[in-house]
């Protein structure tokens, strides 16, 4: 009696294979966020209420000093930044729960290469996390902000190159985590810090010499302030003012240019998707 024995073959993992799992992972970023309508107006609650109470709030108390500018207006940028941010933080702990779910477990053995499932992810995040700020961009008129194409179209290059690298930045603590309690706390200990040390809601003139060092070797600086160049370009805004809420970034006395500062947003992007990377590969 003999027995046949049926070769089976694994294709190769090659660059098609590789596109194909971008893409995949990819729409399934973009279906999960379409079919979550509770995450969608849960990631708005709080940058709302930072705008439009906090910001309100705190305008009656700056109205004097800040002549001919709404204060919501100084902290709209920031509350792009805030909604990107949350946005793409908690589209990259989803890694957390495909693992515990074994779905992780279930991509990692298809014939792709990891890098490619998390460029993937990545871009899914940076694509959701945009989406979701494009919700503030139409809230823009409400606080004298107008609706400018060119603006828009700004701030939507910047949403998303600032959303990729937070999400790469994600995913990379998420590689390791083996439940959602700890992603979150850990993303709280670490998101939270840099948003209120990047100038969101407040100036980065006059700050003490300690606060200034912070906030300049804090990336997220570097995302938010193009945001806030790009918003005060669009508005007139006495000079005075302008030099008091829309300083900069210096180094050194020098105001760094918005090229340099998404280009160091940009570099620091691919450092973390290079470690996002790394650690995948060291992901069983």
């Amino acid at each position: 009696m003999t027995t046949d024995v049926v070769r089976v073959s694994v294709p190769r993992a090659g660059g098609g294979h590789d596109l194909r799992a971008v893409k995949v992972v990819l729409h399934r970023e973009l279906l999960r966020f379409a079919n979550d309508r509770t995450r969608i107006v849960s990631s708005l609650v709080q940058p709302v209420l930072w705008l439009f109470v906090m910001g309100t709030g705190l305008g009656t108390l700056v109205r004097g000093s800040v002549p001919g500018v709404d204060f919501r207006t100084f902290m709209y940028p920031g509350m792009i930044s805030m909604t990107v941010i949350m946005t793409a933080m908690f589209s990259a702990g989803s890694i957390v729960w495909d693992r515990e779910f074994g779905f992780l477990r279930e991509m990692l053995v298809a014939p792709v290469s990891r890098g490619a499932i998390v460029v993937g992810k990545c871009l899914g995040g940076a694509v959701v996390a945009t989406l979701q700020g494009v919700i503030i961009l139409a809230l823009a008129g409400l606080v004298g902000v107008p609706y400018s194409p060119g603006l828009i179209l700004t701030l939507l290059g910047e949403m998303f190159l600032a959303a990729f690298t937070i999400t790469a930045f994600g995913v990379t603590l998420a590689a390791r985590m083996r439940t959602m309690q700890s992603f979150f706390g850990v993303m709280q200990m670490a998101i939270m810090p840099m948003m209120f040390l990047s100038g969101a809601m407040f100036p980065l003139a006059g700050l003490p010499s300690w606060l200034h060092v912070l906030t300049t070797v804090n990336p997220l600086t570097y995302a938010v302030d193009p945001m806030r160049r790009a918003v005060f370009g669009h508005i007139d805004v006495p000079p005075q003012v302008d030099a008091m809420l829309n300083p900069g970034v210096s180094w050194f006395g020098h105001r760094l240019p918005v090229v340099l500062e998404l280009g160091l947003v940009a570099a620091v992007g691919a450092v973390l998707l290079a470690v996002a990377v790394a650690q995948f590969r060291r992901t069983d």
